[in-house]
């Protein structure tokens, strides 16, 4: 069992604790929504994709987006998995990211859409 996030005390009065699959679904929102700088002992952890939410929509904006969000997932979390499709979109104030992926350890192929917004 791995501790959940965002950090939280479970019924019991212990500190919450999550499942494999779960766990690497918030590695990888807290990978995609952290800020470079925001993490004092690794300033270079993060995508940084909320900082975009306000930017203008545009193709260059998306492959950028795609091509940064792509290259952190690889350097944080590629000893647990192998993104096979990332799609990044804004609209407004709100930033989704589908991910499809596949989880070294077992060979499974996992989908998530994660929503972070400003």
């Amino acid at each position: 069992m791995q501790i959940d996030f965002p950090f939280h005390i479970d019924a019991r009065g212990r500190v919450a604790e999550t499942g494999r699959d779960d766990h690497i679904r918030d590695l990888i929102e807290q990978l995609l929504f952290t800020s470079p700088g925001e993490r004092v002992m690794r300033p270079d952890f993060g995508c940084g994709l909320l900082d975009l939410v306000f930017e203008p929509n545009s193709p260059e904006m998306a492959a950028t987006l795609q091509v940064s969000a792509e290259g952190a997932l690889q350097r944080w979390l590629g000893d647990l998995i192998t993104v096979r499709e990332l799609v990044v979109t804004a609209e407004e104030s709100t930033v989704t990211v589908r991910v499809r992926y596949v989880v070294i350890e077992t060979g499974e192929q996992r989908d998530e859409l994660i929503e972070g917004g400003a």
